[in-house]
């Protein structure tokens, strides 16, 4: 084993935006250091919501640039990670087709209802684990079906292979974002045949399997021409579902028994578990099984998450407000006065988010918010409400206690949220690390050249060398409950 800090590159696209970073890896020792960070805005062209994944792949080359700046143009590894369900689709010549499309976009409303007629909800669930959510990769594929451009495709890219791709050329598919396409059996970690047949999805799509520490192939002589990097470069397969990577970096001891809420555009909220949970609650509560490092399954739920106040702070009338401020102001307001289901697919699309919660307000008869801090105030009762009732659900599901939950990811920082957290579900909050994603992105890689040790080893490096902030659990639980009886149906 290597006793000098290693320099690795993770590449971790996010919903909002890009970064590279690279962490410095030695024993007793985990740094992690921004160095390109880049937009990621997303297009409308025509009636199709696109990302901009050459803008992005760009982004990524700016990056590894920047990153050898820090390092003499030396980098052990490679990893990259980036949200889920999406994918970019290759020609015979490996050429793609154009920009993938947004898993926000509108083309797979009424989709679900059609596979569900050949392939019932409940034997998807059974068969897959995966919750329902109307872009799940099934029902994007399943609205593509009879495109030219599907026809035309030979490779199915999820987003962080297809980046893989363009730096190395060689093609495969990561198991814990392929887990998240609803083809996959958790049980199994392979592709569900059945699942394929009856939706009428083509398998032979996607690339063979690949595990978080598969070496991934060499970056190509033009992208080091194109970053200044001296070969030659590994690129490791990591666990690219940003919330897998997150989740290898939760500061946990060892036997824990905790929670976790992976915070940023979406709170995943769940547990760590050793099997999926595959009953007909687990499917009703809305709950998905997701793989993770080591054959774990990352069992949770889907909550809206802090989308809800970046899509308020978009808007025209609120121009000119400051995150601090209005966080600020928020904690000045009286809580718990309105709140809204933030697991309502009704804040899925873009646009309006003040108006809509206002809406919501309204229709179930509660004080409507009429300022932005108001409106702070009630999102963020409302995603500490929705992490209590997930919590409470998973432990209920699973039969497993918790004593702790950890934040990880940019709510981290929120200080606000974190408190509430640990009011609404009565439990001790650890917050941190916020670069959660990326610190396991580069964890992942480090292992695979034995830097590090088990799962265990890895959150013990993270407890021990990144800032964690406790919160403890304060005030009356069951307004809490109350709370939530205002947006839960009879």
């Amino acid at each position: 084993m290597r006793t000098e800090p290693q320099p690795f590159a993770a590449v971790d696209l996010g919903a909002s935006s890009g970064r590279v970073m690279v962490g410095r890896v030695g024993p007793g020792i985990l740094e992690l250091a921004e160095t390109h960070r880049f937009r990621n805005r997303p297009v409308r062209a025509g009636a199709t919501l696109h990302w901009d994944i050459l803008g992005l792949y760009a982004g990524v080359l700016d990056g590894l640039r920047a990153a050898g700046t820090t390092t003499d143009g030396r980098l052990a590894s490679v990893g990259i990670d980036s949200w889920a369900v999406d994918y970019g689709l290759l020609d015979d010549d490996g050429a793609l087709l154009g920009n993938p499309v947004h898993y926000r976009d509108a083309r797979t409303e009424g989709v679900p209802e059609k596979v569900w007629s050949a392939a019932p909800a409940e034997r998807l669930y059974a068969q897959t684990g995966v919750q329902y959510a109307p872009f799940n990769t099934l029902y994007q594929l399943t609205a593509a079906r009879g495109t030219a451009q599907l026809s035309a495709a030979r490779r199915l890219l999820l987003i962080p292979d297809l980046i893989s791709y363009w730096l190395t050329g060689q093609e495969g598919t990561e198991l814990t974002n392929a887990s998240t396409t609803q083809l996959l059996d958790p049980r199994t970690g392979s592709w569900s045949y059945a699942v394929a047949d009856a939706a009428g999805i083509d398998l032979s799509l996607f690339p063979p399997l690949r595990r978080p520490g598969d070496p991934a192939g060499l970056l190509l002589p033009e992208v080091l021409d194109a970053t200044g990097l001296a070969g030659p470069v590994p690129v490791t397969t990591v666990a690219s579902h940003d919330t897998a990577s997150a989740v290898v970096a939760v500061p946990a001891a060892r036997d824990e028994r905790f929670a976790y809420i992976c915070t940023g555009t979406w709170s995943l909220v769940g547990l760590e578990l050793d099997s999926p949970v595959l009953t007909e609650a687990s499917r009703r509560a809305n709950f998905t099984n997701e793989l993770g490092m080591d054959g774990t399954v990352r069992y949770l739920r889907n909550v809206m998450g802090l989308w809800l106040l970046q899509e308020c702070m978009r808007e025209r009338e609120w121009e000119g407000v400051g995150l601090v401020p209005l966080l600020k102001a928020a904690a000045e307001v009286p809580g718990l006065v309105s709140v809204v289901d933030a697991a309502d697919p009704a804040f899925l699309a873009p646009g309006r988010m003040p108006q809509r919660i206002a809406e919501a307000c309204r229709r179930s008869g509660q004080p409507v918010p009429r300022t932005p801090a108001e409106t702070t105030r009630c999102i963020l009762d409302s995603l500490a409400l929705a992490h209590r009732t997930a919590v409470q659900d998973a432990q209920r599901l699973a039969d497993r206690e918790v004593d702790v939950v950890h934040i990880v990811g940019g709510g981290a920082r929120n200080a606000l949220l974190c408190q509430l957290t640990a009011d609404a579900c009565g439990l001790p909050v650890v917050a941190g690390p916020a670069e959660a994603a990326a610190l396991g992105n580069v964890l992942v890689q480090a292992r695979a050249q034995g830097l590090v040790g088990d799962r265990a080893a890895l959150r013990e490096l993270v407890t021990h060398s990144q800032p964690l902030t406790r919160y403890e659990p304060a005030g009356d639980r069951a307004a809490w409950a109350a709370a939530d009886e205002r947006i839960t149906p009879p």
